[in-house]
Parts: structure tokens; C-alpha cells; sequence
């Protein structure tokens, strides 16, 4: 027979053994590829090997630190510096400290940026432009520039050295408040308007249909606001004075002191302390933190 049948006919678009390989663009040179993996594994080295030598020297002898050539493999491994550290500063009020303040702090910081996107989104109000305007302005100032006023207010409050003056300072975060607004922007209004028609209010259509939507954005930026809130130096070394409230960033400076700066494997079991926590917590959850970033950007 002469003629193809209809279902033995190719496809449109299928690719065939002829341009299967042209379907793919064309090619990157090899010196284009070369240079590409070069660079990425640069980029890789200039990551990793701080957070290498921070967390091998943790585990060398003091000898080992000093000795040149420096020793990339420790030749013996020692917890000596972590319980030198722990028992050096009072570790164990510095990391409740921690956990309270970045609990806190986040939760509020996020519910604050909920309740102020949605507004944005959804609410029509007067100077809506303007007042959106103001916020995102702010994130244009650096956060040292409310350092005085901050702390007059709070040190007039009577809050110094306490957990109330380490956490609501900072719980109006614009950065946050935008991840989220620009989420809820995605959502689709009539959903919003065939609750209202069956007589849910913004309070209720807020807690039942645009958090759970925007729940990938919020959980990203949650993590992105604990890290920071778990990592910040500035603010709790000025309001407190004392090292029952010492947050870890500042007890690890204590330990410093306490130490001469001369041993720096217990000062690197230190870093170690602080850094552990949000480094597992990246790890277990990057594929989310990845995924809400990218949420939203295609339809």
C-alpha cells in the first residue's frame, strides 16, 4: 500500500531519529562549559571551606590549629573544646534565649506581615498606594538608622535586659510583608467573593482560603526570618547588659573574652553552636524554602 494509514501517519511534532538531537538548541562550546563548572565549583570552595575549617578546627587538638603547614584532616579528633566551651559560658541560657526570642520574634513578625499583605491585596482603603509606598520605602534604609530611637523607646518602657525589648523592636518586618503580598496577589478573587457571598468575612476568608494558599510563601518566609532572627548581633548587644539575657550571637563574644582570643579551638566549638541549629534546619527543609521562592513566578 502506497499510502500511510492515518494511525501509522508520524505525529506532528514528534521527534524523529533525524531531529531528535537538533530539538534541544543549540549546543554550549566546550570552553563555555569548562569556564561554567569552574566557576560553579569556585563558588562551591569559597562556601564551604570556611565552614570546614570552622567545624575541623572545633575537633582539632590546640597544637594542631598552630602548626604550619596548616593540617586540613585533623590527625586526631578531640571533644575537649566542646565541653571546655559549654562549661566556659553559660551555654545553656544562651540557647533558651535563642529559642525564645526567635520564636517569638517570628511568629509575631509573620503574623504582623499576614495580616498586612492580605490588607494590601484584598482591603480597598484610602491612601492604600501610599502607606504600601511608605513600607516598601523602608527596606531601603539600613536597620542601624533606628538603632537610637529604638533603644530610647525601649530603655523609657523600662525593657532593657528583658525579652519583651529583645522582640518587639523588630517584629514590623516590609520584607516579609512583600513575599506574602506578592503571593496573594496570584490568588484568585472570585474564589474570595463566592465566600463573601456566603457571608464569611475578611477575618474568616483570611484564615480559610488565603493562608492555606499561601502557605509554600509563608513557610519560606518564616525560615528566611527565624535564620535572621536567630543569627542578629547588634540589637541584643545593646539591650542587654547582663548574661542571663545574652542571646548565643553575643555569648559567643563573651566566650571570646573569657578565652583572651588565644584559643581558638574552644572560640570555633563555640561557632559551632551557634551555627549548627540553622544549618540543619536549612538542610531539612531546602526543597521548601527553594519551591516557595519560585512559587508564583509562573502560571
Amino acid at each position: 500500500m502506497s499510502t500511510l494509514t492515518a494511525d501509522a501517519a508520524p505525529r506532528t511534532g514528534a521527534p524523529t531519529p533525524r531531529n531528535r538531537g537538533r530539538s534541544r538548541g543549540p549546543r554550549r562550546p566546550l570552553w563555555a562549559t569548562i569556564l561554567l563548572t569552574a566557576g560553579v565549583l569556585g563558588t562551591i570552595a569559597l562556601f564551604l571551606v570556611p565552614l570546614y575549617w570552622l567545624f575541623s578546627s572545633s575537633l582539632k587538638p590546640h597544637q594542631d590549629i598552630y602548626s604550619w603547614p596548616l593540617h586540613w584532616i585533623p590527625g586526631s579528633l578531640t571533644f575537649d573544646n566542646f565541653t571546655e566551651a559549654w562549661s566556659s559560658a553559660p551555654f545553656d541560657r544562651f540557647f533558651l534565649n535563642s529559642i525564645v526570642t526567635t520564636g517569638a520574634g517570628t511568629f509575631l513578625e509573620i503574623s504582623l506581615a499576614i495580616l498586612c499583605a492580605y490588607a494590601f491585596v484584598f482591603v480597598d482603603f484610602r491612601y492604600k498606594k501610599i502607606a504600601f509606598g511608605l513600607i516598601i520605602a523602608s527596606m531601603m534604609l539600613p536597620g542601624h538608622v533606628t538603632l537610637i530611637v529604638n533603644y530610647i523607646t525601649v530603655a523609657n518602657l523600662g525593657w532593657l535586659n528583658s525579652y519583651a525589648g529583645l522582640v518587639l523592636p523588630g517584629v514590623a518586618s516590609a520584607f516579609a510583608m512583600f513575599l506574602l503580598y506578592q503571593f496573594m496577589r496570584t490568588i484568585d478573587r472570585d474564589i474570595l467573593q463566592a465566600a463573601e457571598i456566603d457571608g464569611a468575612g475578611h477575618l474568616r476568608r483570611m484564615l480559610t482560603i488565603v493562608v492555606p494558599l499561601t502557605s509554600p510563601m509563608i513557610l519560606t518566609a518564616t525560615l528566611i526570618v527565624m535564620v535572621g532572627k536567630w543569627n542578629e548581633y547588634v540589637w541584643p548587644l545593646i539591650v542587654t547588659s547582663t548574661a542571663s539575657m545574652r542571646t548565643l550571637p553575643v555569648g559567643q563574644l563573651f566566650l571570646r573574652s573569657q578565652e583572651g582570643y588565644s584559643n581558638w579551638g574552644v572560640i570555633m566549638a563555640g561557632a559551632v553552636f551557634v551555627s549548627l541549629p540553622m544549618l540543619i534546619l536549612f538542610f531539612l527543609a531546602q526543597k521548601r524554602i527553594i519551591g516557595g521562592l519560585t512559587a508564583g513566578a509562573l502560571k
